[in-house]
C-alpha cells in the first residue's frame, strides 16, 4: 500500500495540490487553464494515447471482452442510479447532474495518471483504448440524462457527431492499425511523441487542480454526498465487480478500478453549463469526488491487492 500511495497517488495529489494554490496565490489565472486545457486536450493527451497505442502489443492494447464487461456494467449502473436519483433527488433540474456526476468517471486524465504510474507503458496502452471506448458510452449516457430532465434542446446526433471528431477518439482509432500490424513509426515521429507524453499529464493536474472550486454547499448536501459516494464508491464496485465475474483479475482488473474510480469528469460541469443545468452544483460534484477519491482509491487497490486480485 505504501509504494501504490508515494508512487501512484502521491504524484497526482502533488500536482493537483500545485495548480489549486498556483491558482489562489494568482500565478496561475483563468487564460492560462483555458489555454493549458484546450492544448492538453487537442493535442498533447491525443499525442500521448496514439504513441502509447501505436507502440504497444495489439493483443494487450485492445481487449474487446474487457471493453464489452466496461460498457455493460456501466450501462447498468447508470440505470439503477437514475431511478434511485429519480425519487430521492430535488430540484428536478438537479437530477441529470446529480446522475452524470455520480458515474461520469476522469478517465482521460487521472484516471490514465493512475494506470501510468501503476502498470507503465503496457498499461498506459490498454487503459487508453478501453478509457476511448467506455467515454463514448460515457458522452450518450450524460446527453440523454441532461436532456431528459433539463427539456434542452440540443439533440444526441449533435453530440455524436462531436464525438466523431474528438481528438482523443481520433488518435486512438488511428493508431490502433498501427498496433495491429505493428507498424513502427519513424524515429523522429517517437521523439515528438515522447515530448508530449512527458507534457501532457502533468500540465492536465495542474489545469485541473486550479479549477477545483470549494463551495459552501449545505443547500446541496444531500445532492453532492449521493453523487460523491456514487462516484467514489458505487460505480467503481459494480464495474469492478463485473469484471471479477467476468474472469479477469491483475493489471486487467486493476485498470478497469482505476479509470472508474477517478472523480467526476470536469467534461461534465461544461456540458451541465452548456445544456443549462446546475453548472455550480458540477462544480462542487468534481471538486468534492477529486478531495476524496484519493484516499478511496488507496484503500481499494489497496484490498485487491492484498487479497490477491491485483
Amino acid at each position: 500500500m505504501y509504494s501504490f500511495i508515494t508512487e501512484t497517488l502521491g504524484p497526482v495529489l502533488i500536482l493537483l495540490l500545485m495548480g489549486y494554490f498556483l491558482y489562489r496565490r494568482g500565478m496561475l489565472n483563468e487564460v492560462f487553464i483555458e489555454t493549458g486545457s484546450k492544448l492538453v486536450f487537442n493535442l498533447a493527451l491525443p499525442a500521448l494515447l496514439f504513441l502509447s497505442i501505436a507502440q504497444a502489443d495489439f493483443a494487450h492494447a485492445a481487449n474487446p471482452r474487457l471493453i464489452a464487461v466496461g460498457a455493460g456494467a456501466t450501462l447498468v449502473y447508470f440505470l439503477l442510479l437514475m431511478l434511485f436519483s429519480h425519487f430521492t433527488v430535488n430540484p428536478a433540474n438537479a437530477r441529470g447532474v446529480v446522475i452524470q456526476g455520480g458515474f461520469r468517471a476522469n478517465m482521460g486524465i487521472i484516471g490514465l495518471a493512475y494506470c501510468a504510474n501503476t502498470y507503465g507503458n503496457t498499461g498506459l496502452a490498454a487503459a487508453s483504448v478501453y478509457m476511448g471506448c467506455i467515454t463514448i458510452l460515457f458522452n450518450v449516457l450524460s446527453v440523454f440524462v441532461l436532456n431528459f430532465y433539463l427539456d434542452s434542446k440540443r439533440s444526441v446526433g449533435q453530440h455524436l457527431l462531436g464525438i466523431v471528431s474528438n481528438p482523443l477518439i481520433l488518435a486512438i482509432m488511428m493508431a490502433l492499425p498501427l498496433s495491429y500490424f505493428q507498424i513502427s513509426l519513424p524515429d523522429f515521429v517517437k521523439a515528438t511523441g515522447e515530448y508530449f507524453a512527458q507534457l501532457t499529464l502533468p500540465l492536465a493536474l495542474i489545469c485541473t487542480g486550479a479549477s477545483l472550486q470549494f463551495r459552501s454547499f449545505s443547500a446541496d448536501k444531500w445532492n453532492i454526498s449521493l453523487a460523491t459516494i456514487s462516484k467514489c464508491i458505487g460505480y467503481p464496485a459494480m464495474v469492478v465487480g463485473g469484471a471479477y465475474l467476468a474472469g479477469f483479475s491483475g493489471m486487467e482488473l486493476g485498470i478497469v478500478l482505476l479509470l472508474a474510480i477517478s472523480p467526476t469528469a470536469a467534461a461534465s460541469y461544461v456540458m451541465a453549463r452548456n445544456l443549462g443545468g446546475d453548472h455550480r452544483l458540477a462544480a462542487s460534484i468534481i471538486a468534492v469526488t477529486t478531495l476524496l477519491s484519493l484516499p478511496v482509491t488507496a484503500v481499494a487497490y489497496s484490498t485487491l491487492h492484498g487479497i490477491g486480485l491485483l
